[in-house]
Protein backbone atom coordinates (compact mmCIF):
# COMPACT_ATOMS: atom_id res chain seq x y z
CA UNK A 1 0.00 0.00 0.00
CA UNK A 2 2.72 2.30 1.01
CA UNK A 3 5.44 2.75 -1.60
CA UNK A 4 7.66 5.44 0.32
CA UNK A 5 7.33 8.06 3.69
CA UNK A 6 8.02 11.24 3.23
CA UNK A 7 9.11 13.31 6.44
CA UNK A 8 7.38 16.84 6.82
CA UNK A 9 6.22 19.05 3.51
CA UNK A 10 8.29 21.89 2.16
CA UNK A 11 10.45 22.11 5.73
CA UNK A 12 12.28 25.43 3.95
CA UNK A 13 9.42 26.82 3.21
CA UNK A 14 8.62 29.80 6.01
CA UNK A 15 4.66 28.89 5.74
CA UNK A 16 5.54 25.24 6.47
CA UNK A 17 7.97 25.49 9.35
CA UNK A 18 8.61 27.73 11.96
CA UNK A 19 11.62 28.99 11.16
CA UNK A 20 11.41 32.13 14.17
CA UNK A 21 11.78 28.66 15.94
CA UNK A 22 14.23 26.77 14.31
CA UNK A 23 16.67 29.44 12.46
CA UNK A 24 19.21 27.14 11.59
CA UNK A 25 16.64 23.67 10.74
CA UNK A 26 18.75 21.65 13.42
CA UNK A 27 15.88 20.89 15.14
CA UNK A 28 14.03 20.04 11.63
CA UNK A 29 17.43 17.83 11.01
CA UNK A 30 17.55 15.82 14.37
CA UNK A 31 13.41 15.68 13.75
CA UNK A 32 14.09 13.93 10.70
CA UNK A 33 16.86 11.56 11.58
CA UNK A 34 14.51 10.11 14.65
CA UNK A 35 11.68 9.69 12.58
CA UNK A 36 13.77 7.65 9.64
CA UNK A 37 15.49 5.48 12.10
CA UNK A 38 11.69 4.64 13.80
CA UNK A 39 9.91 4.17 10.01
CA UNK A 40 13.47 1.49 9.15
CA UNK A 41 12.91 -0.27 12.24
CA UNK A 42 9.26 -0.93 11.12
CA UNK A 43 9.89 -1.53 7.65
CA UNK A 44 13.30 -1.70 6.59
CA UNK A 45 12.51 -1.87 2.69
CA UNK A 46 10.67 1.43 2.80
CA UNK A 47 12.08 4.42 0.87
CA UNK A 48 12.26 7.85 3.31
CA UNK A 49 12.03 10.63 1.80
CA UNK A 50 13.62 13.97 2.87
CA UNK A 51 10.82 16.68 2.86
CA UNK A 52 10.06 18.12 -0.31
CA UNK A 53 11.63 21.75 -0.63
CA UNK A 54 10.60 24.58 -1.90
CA UNK A 55 12.35 26.50 -2.83
CA UNK A 56 14.53 24.59 -4.31
CA UNK A 57 17.53 25.21 -3.02
CA UNK A 58 21.01 23.12 -2.66
CA UNK A 59 21.96 24.97 0.05
CA UNK A 60 18.92 23.93 2.36
CA UNK A 61 20.29 19.81 1.17
CA UNK A 62 24.01 21.05 2.37
CA UNK A 63 22.87 21.92 5.77
CA UNK A 64 21.08 18.40 5.99
CA UNK A 65 24.17 17.09 5.10
CA UNK A 66 26.11 18.70 7.37
CA UNK A 67 23.44 18.22 9.72
CA UNK A 68 23.28 14.09 9.29
CA UNK A 69 20.02 14.42 8.13
CA UNK A 70 20.55 13.61 4.24
CA UNK A 71 22.42 10.34 5.85
CA UNK A 72 18.95 9.58 7.18
CA UNK A 73 16.98 9.48 3.93
CA UNK A 74 17.14 7.94 0.23
CA UNK A 75 15.41 10.11 -1.65
CA UNK A 76 15.55 14.10 -2.03
CA UNK A 77 12.64 15.66 -3.30
CA UNK A 78 11.58 18.83 -4.74
CA UNK A 79 8.46 21.14 -5.40
CA UNK A 80 8.52 23.80 -8.29
CA UNK A 81 5.49 26.12 -9.55
CA UNK A 82 7.33 28.09 -12.49
CA UNK A 83 3.50 29.32 -13.94
CA UNK A 84 2.44 30.76 -10.55
CA UNK A 85 4.70 31.17 -7.96
CA UNK A 86 8.74 30.42 -8.47
CA UNK A 87 10.88 33.27 -9.76
CA UNK A 88 12.33 30.69 -12.74
CA UNK A 89 10.98 29.96 -16.20
CA UNK A 90 9.37 26.52 -16.96
CA UNK A 91 12.28 26.19 -19.01
CA UNK A 92 14.38 26.19 -16.48
CA UNK A 93 13.54 22.81 -14.67
CA UNK A 94 16.36 20.86 -16.37
CA UNK A 95 18.45 23.10 -14.44
CA UNK A 96 17.16 22.91 -11.05
CA UNK A 97 17.33 19.73 -11.49
CA UNK A 98 20.74 19.74 -12.08
CA UNK A 99 21.58 22.51 -9.02
CA UNK A 100 20.34 19.61 -6.62
CA UNK A 101 22.15 16.50 -8.41
CA UNK A 102 25.00 18.90 -8.01
CA UNK A 103 25.35 18.38 -4.24
CA UNK A 104 23.74 15.16 -3.51
CA UNK A 105 24.12 11.52 -5.16
CA UNK A 106 20.76 11.17 -4.11
CA UNK A 107 17.65 9.89 -6.35
CA UNK A 108 15.68 12.90 -6.37
CA UNK A 109 11.84 12.70 -6.83
CA UNK A 110 9.41 15.72 -7.63
CA UNK A 111 6.79 15.30 -5.25
CA UNK A 112 5.03 18.65 -6.23
CA UNK A 113 4.63 20.24 -9.73
CA UNK A 114 1.48 21.86 -10.73
CA UNK A 115 0.07 24.69 -12.76
CA UNK A 116 -2.67 26.78 -11.94
CA UNK A 117 -5.98 27.90 -14.08
CA UNK A 118 -6.33 31.22 -12.19
CA UNK A 119 -5.61 33.35 -15.01
CA UNK A 120 -6.69 31.00 -17.90
CA UNK A 121 -7.40 27.05 -18.23
CA UNK A 122 -5.19 27.09 -21.51
CA UNK A 123 -2.24 28.14 -19.22
CA UNK A 124 -2.52 25.41 -17.07
CA UNK A 125 -3.22 23.38 -20.13
CA UNK A 126 0.27 23.92 -21.61
CA UNK A 127 1.87 23.76 -17.93
CA UNK A 128 0.79 20.24 -17.47
CA UNK A 129 1.92 19.19 -21.02
CA UNK A 130 5.42 21.15 -20.96
CA UNK A 131 6.48 19.94 -17.15
CA UNK A 132 5.90 16.64 -19.01
CA UNK A 133 7.94 17.08 -21.74
CA UNK A 134 10.75 18.18 -19.53
CA UNK A 135 10.28 15.70 -16.36
CA UNK A 136 9.48 12.40 -17.96
CA UNK A 137 12.89 11.61 -19.65
CA UNK A 138 14.11 13.28 -15.93
CA UNK A 139 12.97 11.71 -12.98
CA UNK A 140 10.94 9.04 -12.31
CA UNK A 141 8.58 9.89 -9.53
CA UNK A 142 6.60 13.06 -10.66
CA UNK A 143 3.49 14.04 -9.05
CA UNK A 144 1.61 16.55 -10.39
CA UNK A 145 -0.48 18.93 -8.07
CA UNK A 146 -3.58 18.49 -7.98
CA UNK A 147 -6.71 16.38 -8.91
CA UNK A 148 -9.41 19.02 -7.24
CA UNK A 149 -9.66 22.61 -6.85
CA UNK A 150 -9.34 23.52 -3.25
CA UNK A 151 -13.31 24.45 -1.72
CA UNK A 152 -13.59 28.10 -1.66
CA UNK A 153 -14.77 27.91 1.65
CA UNK A 154 -11.68 26.14 3.19
CA UNK A 155 -8.73 27.91 4.04
CA UNK A 156 -5.50 27.75 2.40
CA UNK A 157 -3.76 25.82 5.14
CA UNK A 158 -0.25 27.43 5.95
CA UNK A 159 -0.69 30.26 3.79
CA UNK A 160 -1.52 34.00 4.74
CA UNK A 161 -4.13 35.30 2.60
CA UNK A 162 -3.47 38.96 4.01
CA UNK A 163 -0.61 38.98 2.87
CA UNK A 164 -0.12 37.37 -0.30
CA UNK A 165 -2.84 38.92 -2.79
CA UNK A 166 -3.46 36.97 -6.03
CA UNK A 167 -0.67 34.38 -4.51
CA UNK A 168 -2.85 32.69 -2.08
CA UNK A 169 -6.05 32.63 -4.41
CA UNK A 170 -3.87 30.57 -7.04
CA UNK A 171 -4.14 27.63 -4.49
CA UNK A 172 -7.54 27.27 -4.91
CA UNK A 173 -7.26 26.87 -8.95
CA UNK A 174 -4.59 23.84 -9.13
CA UNK A 175 -6.55 21.35 -9.65
CA UNK A 176 -7.41 19.31 -12.70
CA UNK A 177 -11.17 18.99 -11.77
CA UNK A 178 -13.03 22.04 -10.25
CA UNK A 179 -14.45 22.04 -6.94
CA UNK A 180 -18.21 20.40 -7.96
CA UNK A 181 -15.85 17.59 -10.04
CA UNK A 182 -16.04 19.12 -13.64
CA UNK A 183 -13.14 18.94 -15.82
CA UNK A 184 -10.82 21.42 -16.82
CA UNK A 185 -9.23 21.64 -19.92
CA UNK A 186 -5.83 20.30 -18.78
CA UNK A 187 -8.06 16.68 -17.67
CA UNK A 188 -8.08 15.45 -20.83
CA UNK A 189 -4.40 14.83 -21.52
CA UNK A 190 -3.84 13.55 -17.95
CA UNK A 191 -4.22 9.95 -19.08
CA UNK A 192 -1.90 10.18 -21.83
CA UNK A 193 0.94 10.79 -19.17
CA UNK A 194 -0.04 8.59 -16.56
CA UNK A 195 1.80 6.25 -14.92
CA UNK A 196 4.88 8.21 -15.80
CA UNK A 197 3.18 11.62 -13.84
CA UNK A 198 1.63 10.68 -10.82
CA UNK A 199 -0.75 12.79 -8.55
CA UNK A 200 -0.32 14.94 -5.55
CA UNK A 201 -3.93 15.14 -3.62
CA UNK A 202 -4.13 16.24 0.08
CA UNK A 203 -7.55 14.76 1.64
CA UNK A 204 -8.46 16.84 5.04
CA UNK A 205 -9.89 15.33 7.84
CA UNK A 206 -13.07 13.36 6.85
CA UNK A 207 -12.38 15.06 3.22
CA UNK A 208 -15.83 14.54 1.47
CA UNK A 209 -13.95 13.82 -1.84
CA UNK A 210 -12.13 10.60 -1.55
CA UNK A 211 -14.41 8.27 -2.97
CA UNK A 212 -14.87 10.59 -6.11
CA UNK A 213 -11.02 11.19 -5.89
CA UNK A 214 -10.77 7.20 -6.59
CA UNK A 215 -12.97 7.18 -9.18
CA UNK A 216 -11.11 10.10 -11.13
CA UNK A 217 -7.64 8.62 -10.03
CA UNK A 218 -8.79 4.86 -11.51
CA UNK A 219 -9.86 6.75 -14.61
CA UNK A 220 -7.26 8.45 -15.12
CA UNK A 221 -4.96 5.82 -15.21
CA UNK A 222 -2.95 7.14 -11.91
CA UNK A 223 -0.35 4.25 -10.51
CA UNK A 224 1.66 6.85 -8.27
CA UNK A 225 -0.27 8.94 -5.34
CA UNK A 226 1.33 11.25 -2.74
CA UNK A 227 -1.04 12.61 0.31
CA UNK A 228 -0.92 13.05 3.48
CA UNK A 229 -1.01 11.51 7.28
CA UNK A 230 -1.35 14.47 9.90
CA UNK A 231 -0.17 14.00 13.06
CA UNK A 232 -2.05 16.93 14.25
CA UNK A 233 -4.78 14.76 13.11
CA UNK A 234 -4.31 11.86 14.79
CA UNK A 235 -5.24 13.41 17.77
CA UNK A 236 -8.96 14.24 16.86
CA UNK A 237 -11.70 12.03 17.77
CA UNK A 238 -11.84 9.01 15.21
CA UNK A 239 -9.22 10.07 13.71
CA UNK A 240 -7.81 5.86 13.71
CA UNK A 241 -11.20 5.58 11.82
CA UNK A 242 -10.24 8.33 9.13
CA UNK A 243 -6.83 6.90 8.78
CA UNK A 244 -7.55 3.38 8.13
CA UNK A 245 -10.44 4.74 6.01
CA UNK A 246 -8.61 7.15 3.78
CA UNK A 247 -5.46 4.34 3.46
CA UNK A 248 -8.09 1.57 2.78
CA UNK A 249 -9.81 3.22 -0.56
CA UNK A 250 -6.04 4.47 -1.52
CA UNK A 251 -4.89 0.84 -1.52
CA UNK A 252 -4.94 0.19 -5.44
CA UNK A 253 -2.21 2.81 -5.69
CA UNK A 254 1.32 3.14 -5.19
CA UNK A 255 1.44 6.01 -2.01
CA UNK A 256 4.01 8.07 -0.95
CA UNK A 257 2.51 9.51 2.20
CA UNK A 258 3.79 12.50 3.82
CA UNK A 259 3.96 12.69 7.71
CA UNK A 260 3.55 16.52 8.83
CA UNK A 261 1.74 19.05 11.27
CA UNK A 262 2.30 19.15 14.36
CA UNK A 263 -0.23 18.95 17.40
CA UNK A 264 -0.88 22.18 18.86
CA UNK A 265 -0.47 20.49 22.40
CA UNK A 266 3.26 19.23 21.35
CA UNK A 267 4.84 22.38 19.74
CA UNK A 268 7.36 24.37 20.65
CA UNK A 269 4.68 27.14 19.97
CA UNK A 270 1.15 25.88 19.47
CA UNK A 271 0.88 26.14 15.64
CA UNK A 272 1.43 23.00 13.12
CA UNK A 273 4.50 24.20 11.89
CA UNK A 274 6.08 24.27 14.74
CA UNK A 275 8.92 22.12 15.70
CA UNK A 276 7.86 19.38 18.27
CA UNK A 277 8.87 19.76 22.48
CA UNK A 278 9.87 16.42 21.75
CA UNK A 279 10.81 15.27 18.65
CA UNK A 280 10.72 11.79 19.63
CA UNK A 281 7.21 12.22 19.40
CA UNK A 282 7.17 12.63 15.82
CA UNK A 283 9.40 9.71 15.65
CA UNK A 284 7.25 7.47 17.28
CA UNK A 285 3.90 8.77 15.08
CA UNK A 286 5.66 7.88 11.63
CA UNK A 287 6.73 4.51 13.23
CA UNK A 288 3.32 3.62 14.44
CA UNK A 289 1.74 4.80 10.63
CA UNK A 290 4.16 2.73 9.04
CA UNK A 291 3.56 -0.48 11.23
CA UNK A 292 0.19 -0.13 10.08
CA UNK A 293 -0.39 0.57 6.58
CA UNK A 294 2.97 -0.90 5.27
CA UNK A 295 2.88 -4.10 6.69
Amino acid sequence: MIEAVMLWNEPNNLSHWDFEIDQDWSAYAEMTKLAALAVRAENPSLPRVLGGISPIDPAFIQRMEKLGALDSVDVVAVHGFPLDWNHWTIQEWPLKLEEICSVTPKPIWVSEVGASSFGAEEVQEFGLQKTAELLIPRVDHIYWYSLFDLPKAWPATTRHRESEGSSYYRHFYMGLYREDGTPKLASRHFSDLAPSLGICQWFHFEDHRLESAVRLLRDLGVKKLRTGLSWADSERAHAEQWFDRQMQLLEPFEVTVTFCFTPERRGIRPHHTSPPKDPREFAEFCAGMTRRYSN
